[in-house]
Formats: structure tokens, C-alpha cells, sequence
């Protein structure tokens, strides 16, 4: 890949084993656990970098993060590269999704990566979606996307970090989630050890659908700010309530017919498509990476 697919710093990437995991909100649940991902080849060679990795040591009020192989990088999807990404394939989250994750129905075109929702039979599903999840395990630091959301009542457009029972560590979760329904606001939410109902509603002005929208947050052990557009629009400062576990980045678009409170009546009207433009993480204490970086704006 040139460098223009990915800037990472340093040079080197962790390779990880990777394992499909999501997560099922408690009251309007969003994923469930799926299926382990198949095992990285044998003959995968170990990072030569491992002793550039992140200082894992406790930070102050925070647990260490021994997990946490990911190193900062931009992705702007020239094309998509599968030893850094794995591509959900195969297998449905649970009952209340609709769809069966297909890695047809995830592709790169002029520099952005797309996840398209559509009616095909796929097992014992009706309909295709699509998904990618970072190989490694990221930390504390600064996460963000620049995308536009799929639309439709039922559809769920989500940018999110999670970590749970199928990788041997407790449920922790950090979520943007574009719901179909109403493409105006995005719902903002995180997870801790499966504790959840920390959700807020924030307006997307001009809608979710219409244009790139950037959405960031800086985990910190004490602290975790969400930013929509540049502006803070939350901000947790309770402990009780900020993950503390590495977690693996994800990006998905899917659907359901069960979840009608939470994500509306599912009512298919044809392919629509998640398209994400940038992914980028930044180590914590590590200066921005990209001009449009909400961190440059940061005092």
C-alpha cells in the first residue's frame, strides 16, 4: 500500500488474531455476539516493532492497557488492506439482525470505502450488509471518522470501538450510531463491563445521508469527549462510566425487523450504502496526524 492509503506511526503495524465480536444493547440492543473470526495464518509473521509499541504502564486513575498493539494511523481506503482490516463474512449477530455479513458487500472506490445494505438471500437471511473490524486492539487516545450514512427505517450506520466475551475480556464499548430512521441526529453511547444507558441524542445538521460528517472522540482514563463536526458535544467525566479496556475499531452498516422502538419499522426501498471517507487513531499524548484532525483544533 503507498503511503498515501495509510500514514501509520510508527512504520511498523501490530498483526493481531483477529475474532468477530459485537455487542447487543441492553434495552434497544445494537449487536450481539458473533461468531469467532478465523485465525490469522500460521505463517503470519510476528510485528518487528513490538518494542515501538504504545507505553502500556498504568495512566493516572486509568488501568493499563497490555492489549493495546494498535499504533496511530489514517486510513483514507485507496484500497483496503486485509492484513490491517478483517472483513466480517458469513454469519448474522443474532435474531434481531436481518442480515448476513457478506464481504461483497464491502468494496473501495475513489478513495472511500463503502458497506451496502441490500435484498439478496444469504443463508438463513433475507438481506447482505457489510462490516470491517481492525485486526488489533487500539487504547486510549483519539478515534475518528469522517462518513456519510446509509438511510432507511430499520438501518443502523455505526462507527464504534468494542471489546467482549468472545475475545476473553469484559463487554466495553464506545458508539457513533446513525439511525435510518432519522438521519438528523447521531446517537452517542459507551459501554462498561456490559453496563450501558449512557446514550444522548445530538443533532447532525444538513442530515447524516446528505454529506461527510466528522465524528471523533478522545478516550482518556479519566476522561471521554465526543465531538461531532469539530464541536464537543459530550463529555464523561465519571469513571464509573469510561471504558478502560483496548478495544478493536469497527465500521458497519446493518439491519433489523425486531428492533422497531429503537431503529423503526424495517421497510426495504431498494440498495443504500454507508460510504466512510477516513478512519484515523491517534495515540494519546501524540500530536495530530491530518489537518482536518480535531486535535489540531485542541488547545
Amino acid at each position: 500500500m503507498t503511503a498515501s492509503a495509510r500514514q501509520i506511526r510508527p512504520a511498523f503495524r501490530a498483526a493481531a488474531t483477529a475474532f468477530a465480536a459485537l455487542a447487543v444493547l441492553a434495552c434497544a440492543p445494537a449487536y450481539a455476539q458473533a461468531p469467532p473470526a478465523p485465525e490469522a495464518p500460521a505463517t503470519q509473521a510476528q510485528d518487528p516493532a513490538a518494542k515501538h509499541r504504545p507505553d502500556t504502564k498504568p495512566h493516572p486513575g486509568g488501568k493499563p492497557q497490555p492489549d493495546a498493539k494498535g499504533t496511530s494511523f489514517v486510513e483514507n481506503f485507496d484500497r483496503l488492506d486485509r492484513s490491517f482490516w478483517f472483513v466480517s463474512n458469513g454469519w448474522n449477530n443474532g435474531a434481531h439482525q436481518n442480515c448476513t455479513w457478506s464481504q461483497r458487500q464491502v468494496t473501495t472506490d475513489g478513495g472511500n470505502l463503502k458497506l451496502t445494505f441490500e435484498e439478496r438471500q444469504n443463508k438463513d437471511r433475507k438481506n447482505v450488509c457489510g462490516e470491517i473490524q481492525t485486526r488489533a486492539r487500539f487504547g486510549y487516545g483519539t478515534y475518528e471518522a469522517r462518513y456519510k450514512s446509509a438511510t432507511g427505517p430499520g438501518l443502523n450506520s455505526a462507527f464504534f470501538t468494542y471489546i467482549g466475551p468472545t475475545d476473553k475480556k469484559p463487554w466495553d464499548e464506545i458508539d457513533f450510531e446513525v439511525l435510518g430512521k432519522n438521519v438528523d441526529q447521531v446517537q452517542l453511547n459507551q459501554y462498561i463491563n456490559g453496563k450501558g444507558k449512557n446514550e444522548k441524542i445530538v443533532p447532525v445538521a444538513g442530515g447524516a445521508d446528505k454529506g461527510f460528517n466528522d465524528y471523533a472522540f478522545i478516550w482518556e482514563p479519566e476522561r471521554l469527549r465526543y465531538f461531532l463536526n469539530g464541536k464537543l458535544v459530550q463529555e464523561v467525566t465519571d469513571p464509573s462510566k469510561i471504558p478502560q479496556n483496548a478495544q478493536k475499531i469497527f465500521l458497519s452498516l446493518w439491519g433489523s425487523d425486531t428492533l422497531k422502538s429503537w431503529m423503526g419499522p424495517f421497510a426495504y426501498s431498494g440498495p443504500t450504502t454507508m460510504e466512510v471517507d477516513r478512519i484515523a487513531y491517534t495515540s494519546l499524548g501524540e500530536d495530530c496526524a491530518f489537518p482536518q484532525s480535531v486535535l489540531c483544533t485542541l488547545d
